[in-house]
Order: C-alpha cells, then sequence, then structure tokens
C-alpha cells in the first residue's frame, strides 16, 4: 500500500528544481508546450536506470566505488557544461520569430535522458530514498518497489509538464523583447554552469 508519507515526500523533492526541471523549463521557453512534453518524458526517462540500479542492487556497487562514482559524475558535469557553453553561444536560443530551425522531439528526448542517466546522485538518491517506503516484512518487497518507482515516475513527468507549460505562458508575454531572450540565454546558460560546478563539488 502507498502511504500518504510517500505521496507527499515525491511531490516535494520532484518540486524541488534541479537539472531537468531547468532544461524542461527552458524548452518550454523556446520550443513551446509540445517540446516541453518531450522534454519532460525524456527526463522521467532517464529516471529508468538509476531505478533499475536500485532495484538490482547496482547501486550499492555505486557507492562503494568511487571510481566508478567519480566517472559517472564527471560525464555529467562535462555534459552540463556543455549545455551552459551551448545556450551561452547561440544568439537565437530564446528567439520567437520561427525563423530558426528547432530540435525535434528524438533530440528534445535524447538531451533531457542524458542530464538524468549522467547524474550519479539520483542512482544514490534512490538507494536511500525508496527502501524507507517498502513495508516491513512484505510478502513482495520487490513488486513494492516497482509500484513506488512507478508512482515516482509519473509525479515527475506531470510535475515537469507543469512546469513547460507554465514556461510557455510566460513565454508569449514577455520573450518578445530581444534583451530579455538574451538575459534569459545567459542565465540559463550560468545555471546549467553552477549545476556542473555544484555537481562537480558534490560528494557521495
Amino acid at each position: 500500500m502507498v502511504s500518504l508519507e510517500f505521496l507527499v515526500t515525491s511531490l516535494v523533492v520532484v518540486l524541488i528544481p534541479g537539472t531537468g526541471v531547468v532544461y524542461t523549463v527552458s524548452t518550454g521557453l523556446v520550443q513551446g508546450r509540445k517540446a516541453s512534453v518531450w522534454a519532460s518524458l525524456g527526463c522521467t526517462a532517464g529516471i529508468v536506470p538509476h531505478l533499475a540500479a536500485t532495484i538490482l542492487g547496482l547501486a550499492a556497487v555505486m557507492h562503494t566505488s568511487a571510481l566508478a562514482f567519480q566517472l559517472l559524475k564527471y560525464a555529467g558535469v562535462a555534459y552540463l557544461f556543455y549545455l551552459a557553453w551551448a545556450t551561452w553561444r547561440d544568439p537565437s536560443a530564446f528567439a520567437v520569430d520561427g525563423t530558426v530551425a528547432r530540435a525535434g522531439a528524438p533530440a528534445i528526448v535524447f538531451k533531457a535522458l542524458l542530464l538524468n542517466i549522467l547524474n550519479p546522485k539520483l542512482t544514490i538518491f534512490f538507494l536511500a530514498f525508496l527502501p524507507q517506503f517498502v513495508e516491513p516484512g512484505a510478502a513482495q518487497p520487490l513488486l513494492q518497489l516497482l509500484s513506488l518507482s512507478t508512482i515516482f515516475m509519473a509525479m515527475t513527468f506531470v510535475v515537469f509538464v507543469a512546469y513547460g507549460f507554465v514556461a510557455h505562458a510566460f513565454r508569449r508575454h514577455v520573450i518578445e523583447s530581444a534583451a530579455v531572450q538574451r538575459r534569459l540565454r545567459y542565465g540559463f546558460a550560468a545555471v546549467f554552469a553552477g549545476l556542473g560546478a555544484r555537481l562537480a563539488a558534490s560528494e557521495r
């Protein structure tokens, strides 16, 4: 049985802005509601490997192996800095005139997928988070873990879509201004770089 405590805790965790939220919001601003849904889908799918690692016990290996953790961490850092650099350099990043070709759904999903896959903190988080809500002495703990994981992913998708839709509404009212577009571009580039720096400085 899913507890209210699990639902509330999961909602709080999902609502906290992180790399996935930043990417979904920036996608909603640039390409609209449909694109933000694809970004949300990619971010949610990026959780699957971490949940699978937790359920299969691979997270324990990640937790004890400094090399495995560091390799994945710095791959994630490099990708975040790449996003920061690409956003900073692209003067058309937040243009709304429709003349600039936008990324298609596969590219959006792939970038979002990488963001979450290359974050080793998620595996460690799920290792510590999910087992707390498995009933002691449960007859089928694996089935319960799968149920909790499915609910968490569904909540992630819904919340991220909401973030993207809000960003799209903001887009219509504000970023017709070239100056605002420029500030948003620099601002998102700085956020991606900051998230990369924080990940680089983090310990397990």
